[in-house]
């Protein structure tokens, strides 16, 4: 007849074999590796668009989110085309300026512009406030049109 410390180590072995290795300790398997997630710098925005001459008083009639790395992707409409633009003036949205022809009327109805987030890892906060929808157009083709 084996001995009892045979019977657990054929026990042990047949239950590692047959449902996997030993739960670790509540605390051990919680543990995160240190270092960062990612190659990349974070860059996550939130653009937001109403109908006001200041974010405060507007109600956001539109919300969109980007993001530019690694790949660009989010919510936006033209997600490549506007990082690409944004990229032109190392995220600084108040860097953007009129495109070349571009002709609006004076028409007064003002909307007001955020964004929001993380540009390569920089916190990004902008509004801004344009005379009219086509103005806001004009500023930024890509980033602001959705």
């Amino acid at each position: 007849m084996p001995s009892p410390a045979r019977w657990t180590a054929a026990l042990t072995l047949s239950a590692a074999a047959v449902c996997g290795p030993l739960a670790l300790p509540a605390a051990a398997a919680h543990a995160a590796p240190a270092g960062p997630a990612s190659l990349y710098a974070p860059t996550a925005l939130v653009l937001s668009v109403g109908h006001g001459e200041r974010a405060a008083d507007a109600t956001a009639e539109r919300a969109v989110t980007l993001s530019c790395a690694p790949t660009p992707s989010g919510t936006h409409p033209a997600p490549a085309e506007a990082c690409a633009e944004l990229r032109t003036v190392d995220g600084d949205p108040a860097s953007l300026s009129p495109g070349d022809g571009v002709l609006c009327t004076k028409e007064y109805d003002p909307v007001v512009v955020t964004v929001e987030g993380v540009w390569r890892g920089k916190r990004l906060s902008y509004e801004r406030s344009f005379a009219n929808p086509c103005v806001k157009n004009a500023y930024g083709p890509a980033v602001f049109a959705f």
